[in-house]
């Protein structure tokens, strides 16, 4: 569906949440995707190339916003960690999005603040529509990106979780932080190269 970066950037994530928090965590982080995947879908069917103009000009300061939000994922990640290793206590480390509501609303404010998804989306419907789109065609477009954008997440959030189990050990745990830390910075530099 969205762009190959910004896929990249989302299956990361979720993976790194599921793997490091909880398959509930990185699962709502999948379905904040899903939502804004399925509202830009509807826009995009109703609004079409008018929402292409008005979100053109806006596009840099989203993607540094998205920058922002990122490496400050990366930090938080990286500094609870190291917090919880040096402590060494049961519970894994908290991190920004711990929680699946905090998981919905930051990877869902991430996807809305990225402008690739809804071009994407409007180039889509643009491309083609050869004639005009029945309203029902037009939701039935949105739910279908919604459900298929959210199977997808899910698959990848249940894969996170899987490989979270095999990093069990206080020292996995925290090289696996390191990891998805860099990688998040990482992902922040691809979307200000991109």
């Amino acid at each position: 569906m969205p762009s190959p970066s910004r896929s990249a950037r989302h299956r990361t994530l979720l993976v790194t949440l599921s793997a490091r928090v909880s398959l509930r965590v990185g699962a709502a982080a999948g379905l904040g995707v899903a939502t804004a995947d399925g509202g830009y879908a509807l826009i995009a069917t109703l609004g079409g190339a008018a929402l292409a103009g008005v979100i053109a000009p806006i596009a840099a300061p989203l993607r540094w916003v998205s920058v922002v939000v990122l490496i400050g994922l990366a930090v938080r990640t990286t500094w609870a960690a190291t917090r919880h290793f040096r402590d060494q206590t049961e519970a894994p480390p908290g991190a920004m999005v711990s929680t699946p509501f905090r998981a919905y609303a930051v990877v869902l404010g991430l996807t809305l603040l990225n402008p690739t998804t809804v071009l994407y989306f409007a180039a889509l419907v643009i491309g083609r529509r050869s004639g005009a789109l029945t309203l029902p065609e037009e939701l039935a477009f949105a739910v279908a990106a919604f459900v298929a954008s959210a199977s997808w997440q899910l698959t990848l959030a249940g894969g996170g979780a899987l490989l979270g189990r095999l990093l069990t050990t206080a020292k996995g745990r925290l090289i696996s932080a390191y990891v998805s830390s860099a990688v998040i910075v990482a992902l922040a530099v691809n979307t200000v190269l991109s």
